[in-house]
């Protein structure tokens, strides 16, 4: 049994089916002998929901790549310390991380599942993070992400440690510079170093930007869903107030008639009272007529 077959078909299932495929996988693949695979299938974590939609999107190769490409010129951009190619994919990747996301709730939607705002706004969190972190961006590309990762606003390259390592490869007998270059020298560093930071902070404001574009957008849905709720509600009243108007309609009507039927009632009543009185004369004439031709 090859278990990297095995995790392909599990990450591709919902999480709320992951973990009874993947305990069935277990005990198949130890009926078969590969006791090996069994231990590798037994490893594999359930993914939460949010890792699982982004996993959607990763098998999207198109849009996949795009990410990725993204990724590698926002870091190559980073590296090079260029602030215009920096500045236009930093408002590409605002673009590009929200669009994925309502693609990926649309897949998650094509297959059964559909996710709530929040769900989504962890998938854009795991997409900032493809974007930042190589190792991310090489595991999400698999398809078989487990969770979100930590978000990091740096690239890199970029650390102090990487530009030593740099310089530990140039010539160690470089040719000195005249003292009077020393100082510009220092003053392009320093440059450097400030257009360094404000890159990094210009970074974090685009991340709380897109953060306050993730709340906004999260709050619309919420007021849409409301609205859809709260239109729902009013059908349902204007429904029942047509019910009621007529039940009160019958209730009218049968009023109606039960006065009309008391009406009946009372004449009928009179006109018993008045049968009885003459029937009751009737008999006391026929008994007086019958008492006097006896005494005769």
């Amino acid at each position: 049994m090859d278990a990297d077959d095995v995790a392909e078909d599990l990450y591709r299932l919902p999480p709320v089916q992951f973990t009874a495929a993947r305990n069935a996988q277990v005990v198949e693949a130890k009926r078969a002998g590969d006791a090996a695979a069994a231990r590798r299938i037994a490893a594999f974590h359930k993914p939460t929901l949010a890792a699982w939609v982004s996993n959607l999107l990763a098998r999207q190769k198109e849009e996949a790549g795009q990410l990725l490409e993204l990724a590698e010129a926002l870091r190559e951009a980073h590296r090079t310390l260029d602030p215009g190619q920096f500045r236009t994919l930093s408002h590409q990747q605002h673009a590009v991380i929200a669009g994925l996301a309502r693609q990926a709730g649309g897949l998650a939607r094509q297959a059964g599942q559909p996710v709530s705002p929040s769900v989504l706004h962890e998938v854009e969190q795991i997409l900032r993070a493809v974007l930042a972190d190589p190792e991310v961006a090489e595991r999400w590309a698999t398809g078989r992400l487990t969770k979100v990762p930590a978000v990091s606003t740096d690239f890199p390259g970029t650390s102090p440690l990487a530009q030593v390592s740099k310089r530990d490869a140039e010539p160690e007998e470089p040719t000195p510079a005249p003292a009077r270059e020393k100082a510009p020298d220092a003053a392009e560093e320093k440059r450097r170093a400030r257009l360094k930071d404000a890159m990094k902070a210009a970074t974090e404001a685009a991340a709380e930007a897109s953060r306050r574009d993730d709340d906004v957008r999260r709050a619309e849905e919420e007021h849409e869903q409301a609205t859809a709720r709260r239109s729902a509600a009013d059908e349902r009243v204007a429904l029942l107030t047509d019910r009621l108007g007529e039940a009160e309609e019958e209730r009218r009507t049968a009023a109606e008639a039960a006065d009309e039927a008391a009406v009946r009632v009372r004449d009928a009543a009179r006109e018993q009272k008045a049968a009885r009185r003459k029937a009751a004369s009737a008999s006391r004439a026929v008994e007086r007529l019958s008492g006097g031709g006896s005494s005769r």
